[in-house]
């Protein structure tokens, strides 16, 4: 598949820069919500409602689930569009415990959780890799807004899944791996692409070098 070398290149760059980092350690549940909220937003606004679900005793499935609709769009409202985010997050904890909750999800093939959580109100494909990822220990790689924007930088494009299918033919099939390549592109796109640090990009020397 074309941009196979250069995606190995950047991820070489990445792992000499970083090396060994975690991100989004948490439990399950909490993931599986933050995912919901951390769509079209910045990670602090997640951490903020994030936060304010967790003082409410409100950060798990049971617990939105079962609370009144205006109490968790005012917990989530520093993620915005909280209205909408309520919606989803309702919708993913009563699919989820419907399913049998997470012991359910767990015992599901790959390809049928995926499908799963696609199937749900709100929930993405982004948003499903995320879940498989960071909340299941699936191999799922998460191609997000950084990753489109760096791969936009090395001259590759394409939908979500020509994207994600890319990486995963580059990166072993394994949970660690595919998540730790995703936090090594979201530091650097924090790091450089947020501050607008295009004349120091090691990365726009990597466009065409398939």
């Amino acid at each position: 598949m074309r941009g196979k070398h250069t995606i190995s290149a950047l991820l070489g760059i990445l792992e000499e820069r970083y090396g060994p980092i975690r991100w989004w350690d948490a439990p399950p549940e909490e993931v599986m919500i933050g995912a919901i909220l951390t769509q079209q937003t910045r990670w602090e606004n997640v951490e903020a409602a994030l936060s304010r679900l967790r003082e409410a005793g409100l950060c798990s499935l049971e617990g939105i689930d079962a609370a009144p609709d205006r109490q968790i769009e005012d917990l989530i409202r520093p993620a915005g569009y909280y209205r909408i985010k309520r919606g989803r997050l309702k919708a993913l904890c009563r699919a989820v415990l419907d399913a049998g909750g997470i012991p359910a999800l767990q015992r599901m093939p790959d390809p049928d959780l995926r499908d799963f959580l696609l199937s749900i109100h709100g929930v993405g494909e982004e948003t499903a890799d995320s879940i498989l990822c960071y909340a299941l220990g699936r191999p799922s790689f998460v191609v997000d807004a950084y990753t489109k924007r760096i791969c936009g930088c090395m001259g590759i494009t394409g939908r979500y899944g020509v994207l994600k299918a890319l990486f995963e033919e580059v990166i072993p099939t394994d949970t660690e791996a595919r998540a730790l390549a995703h936090a090594w592109i979201v530091e650097y796109a924090k790091e450089m692409c947020g501050k607008k640090r295009c004349n120091e990009c090691r990365i726009v020397s990597l466009s065409g070098s398939d």
